[in-house]
């Protein structure tokens, strides 16, 4: 297996194939159990729905090979996620952290999604390129070594700020930052900062993502 094909390696597309499955299934389960059919419009503040484990919450098939993408250009040896969820979006980043010979850390604060995680990390067979952060991302992330060439910000909205503050010393010149959902309300001080004129960076935001380049 080259470094150019990991994303087609086939225990990675057989993985990414039984949770793209598991997660079409998400609008059901909270439709049966708030009668209301959007789960991710309510993942803003780490309230109820975090302690509910049986849902995804997960990239399109689009969005992970988006992220693979970015993280490839970016020749992004160090990858951070925040909110692994069942690890989709996880599997796309591992992808080309392990293209890039480089490492992906991801955190995740439900303790039966840490464990689906370690599993489905074995089947994909990347394992070996991935480090789970359990716990609190506030606390756990504070483990990791920088530079880190790409952040993706996609677990509880109101902590995007907090974590991006947290994470930005150790961010490379030039590194990528990635927030998912940046229309929910939750995520509104995040995106204000990282769009002022003293920010220090340049961020586009298409479809809810918004992707930042910081520039040193």
């Amino acid at each position: 297996m080259t470094a150019m094909d990991t994303l087609f390696d086939p225990a990675l597309r057989a993985e990414l194939d039984r949770l793209h499955a598991e997660a079409a299934r998400d609008a059901a389960r909270w439709t049966a159990r708030t009668g209301t059919n959007d789960p991710a419009a309510n993942a803003g503040g780490g309230g109820e729905l975090v302690r509910l484990g049986e849902f995804y919450l997960a990239a399109s098939p689009s969005q992970g090979r988006l992220l693979y993408l970015l993280a490839r250009a970016a020749r992004a040896r160090c990858i951070v996620e925040f909110g692994a969820s069942y690890g989709v979006s996880s599997l796309y980043l591992a992808a080309a952290a392990r293209a890039n010979r480089g490492r992906l850390f991801t955190t995740e604060v439900h303790p039966r999604k840490c464990a689906a995680l370690r599993e489905s990390f074995a089947r994909a067979a990347v394992a070996e390129h991935v480090t789970l952060l359990e716990g609190d991302a506030r606390e756990t992330l504070a483990t990791v070594p920088g530079p880190v060439y790409l952040l993706f910000l996609d677990g509880w909205k109101s902590a995007y700020l907090p974590v991006y503050r947290a994470m930005k010393p150790r961010l490379s010149p030039m590194a990528l930052v990635l927030a998912d959902n940046c229309d929910h309300e939750a995520a509104r001080d995040y995106l204000e900062t990282v769009q002022a004129t003293d920010a220090g960076c340049v961020t586009e935001v298409r479809d809810g993502l918004a992707i930042t380049c910081v520039l040193g």
